[in-house]
């Protein structure tokens, strides 16, 4: 188990992180180090995933500064945490994570850190999917909740209760900017649904580069055929016989294309839809599935990911 193996490694990195602390630090650096209470400077909050971290800065507002952890573009289930990191946590006021285990290197550099404030576990209350018990990015659910809106409405209650425990002066914005946006949640669920219902039922299959769609599967009632990736460890491989049965599989249920994403390579995708006649959706049209877009894009902000994920899966498979 990867983080295991690098508890002592994480370890290790505490006294770098010290010495960085004492060499100066980022605008970002300087406002998580002021007083949190309300009318001081804005409580200084760390965030894992790009996912969580846009939900911080939209239920915080500006009375937030957010350092995210894990930037856009890197896989989650791969990631190893750095001296910066470590020195952004003790930093902190209020940790944010995403939870069900996909930080598996989280506690660690916490307690590497110092940390002493409010963690926040965004994914309390969640009713989670079960995976393969034999696979170990599974071994407490599927981790990738936030994938049915609903969900995420879930998760954003459980940051903006966190925010308001740590700064109560500021509640009342909080619990407005959560409403505000728990609207546009329900927004997003409508058009998807809407979107999805002008699909026949029959064409409402869907093949990913890994297993990271679950929670959208079962909410918009599509079909999954199976993923590039054998498991949720994206760094797994497809034996030679599970190849030849994902293949057969696509070309048995009249599957229409293989969606690539954003924070994975294509090629065994492109390889898989050349063999059983498909066609490939990657590139700018690849799937939002552990990340979010690049800073300055629709898509870099949780609502326009996942709109665009609709948009691309219902042009690819209604054609």
């Amino acid at each position: 188990m990867r983080i295991r193996q690098g508890i002592l490694w994480i370890a290790s990195l505490t006294a770098t992180a010290t010495v960085l602390a004492g060499c100066g630090s980022s605008d970002a650096d300087a406002g998580a180090a002021g007083p949190a209470a309300s009318g001081g400077a804005p409580l200084a909050v760390v965030a894992t995933t790009p996912e969580v971290a846009d939900f911080v800065r939209n239920i915080g507002g500006s009375d937030v500064t957010v350092t995210q952890i894990i930037k856009v573009g890197v896989d989650p289930h791969e990631y190893e945490p750095t001296p910066a990191d470590i020195q952004a946590i003790g930093a902190a006021k209020v940790v944010v994570k995403n939870g069900v285990g996909l930080e598996e290197w989280l506690d660690p550099t916490i307690e590497s850190a110092g940390f002493k404030g409010t963690v926040v576990d965004s994914s309390q209350g969640v009713a989670l999917r079960k995976g393969d018990p034999g696979d170990e990015e599974m071994a407490a659910g599927d981790p990738h909740i936030w994938h049915n809106p609903q969900n995420a409405k879930i998760m954003v209650g459980n940051i903006e209760k966190a925010l308001a425990a740590a700064d109560a002066g500021r509640a009342a914005a909080f619990a407005k900017n959560l409403t505000d946006y728990s609207a546009k949640l329900d927004k997003l669920d409508a058009d998807n649904q809407a979107a999805f219902a002008k699909l026949p039922a029959g064409d409402r299959k869907l093949v990913t580069n890994h297993d990271a769609f679950g929670y959208y599967v079962d909410r918009y009632q599509l079909q999954f055929v199976g993923s590039v990736i054998p498991s949720m460890d994206t760094s797994a491989e497809l034996s030679a016989q599970q190849l030849t049965d994902l293949v057969t599989k696509i070309k048995a249920t009249g599957t229409k294309a293989i969606f690539t994403e954003s924070s994975l390579p294509p090629k065994t995708a492109e390889a898989i839809a050349r063999q059983a006649g498909v066609k490939v959706v990657a590139g700018e049209d690849a799937l939002y599935g552990d990340s979010l877009g690049a800073d300055g894009t629709p898509q870099s902000t949780y609502l326009g990911a996942e709109q665009h994920n609709t948009q691309v899966i219902v042009a690819a498979l209604a054609g």
